[in-house]
């Protein structure tokens, strides 16, 4: 195991200190999350009772290989916790995350949980947002305009910059569990997410971003000095 995975191993290992018997859980998406999902499996394992709500089709396949118990967010509408990955963060507990391609799913996740608990390594702390690319989700209607139209809100609010559509390793174009398109936003810094995220949303064709902003209620960030927790945890 690398040092990085043992970092986020021990993050992910704390957050499953939080959980206990009979919970709805969110589970996250992303590297960090599947040693989440893995803990926690174990835990289930040993005589832990809860139900899983999965954020992305991985996470679910993940989850039932560990042999957790599954629900929906129709059956479970309110969930008790969420732990879930970032890919940035900052002193205000606001977030990036959308790197794994899942920020649609996992955004109404965390909103319909009560806590949502981050868990990464140090190194996604920052001052400010905008360090990793900003991915914006966007139906494959109308694809240019809609890529125009963001643009024109990126300059509008100060932040020219570079946005590229994903693509898949194949080179084909990265397609959600929705099966939605991403472009990413590559920006440096976003001075104001607040503003910058409800102009987003206004701009149809635009699904989601992955700006989460009041959503974390606490964070594990895991350094070679030991676990730092910010926020109620």
């Amino acid at each position: 195991m690398t040092d990085p995975d043992r970092l986020k191993r021990a993050a992910a290992a704390r957050a499953v200190s939080l959980v206990s018997d009979g919970m709805a859980v969110g589970l996250g998406t992303g590297s960090t999350a599947r040693h989440f999902v893995a803990l926690l499996g174990e835990r289930v394992r040993e005589g832990l009772r809860v139900v899983g709500v999965p954020t992305s089709e991985a996470t679910r396949a993940q989850a039932e290989a560990e042999g957790i118990a599954l629900a929906t967010l129709d059956e479970r509408p309110v969930l008790d916790l969420t732990v879930d990955g970032a890919d940035e963060l900052d002193e205000g507990l606001r977030l990036i995350k959308g790197g794994g391609g899942a920020l649609l799913r996992e955004k109404i996740v965390a909103a319909a949980s009560r806590r949502m608990i981050v868990i990464a390594d140090g190194s996604k702390r920052v001052a400010t947002l905008g360090r990793f690319p900003l991915p914006v989700e966007v139906v494959p209607f109308g694809l240019e305009a809609t890529r125009r139209a963001v643009a024109e809100v990126l300059a509008a609010q100060g932040l020219p910059g570079d946005l590229r559509l994903r693509t898949a390793a194949n080179g084909t174009p990265f397609a959600t569990d929705g099966g939605h398109l991403i472009l990413d936003a590559h920006l440096s810094r976003i001075e104001a997410p607040e503003a910058l995220a409800g102009a987003l949303v206004a701009v149809p064709g635009v699904v989601e971003h992955g700006l989460f902003l009041g959503l974390a209620t606490g964070a594990i960030l895991a350094s070679g000095e030991g676990l730092v927790e910010l926020g109620e945890v």
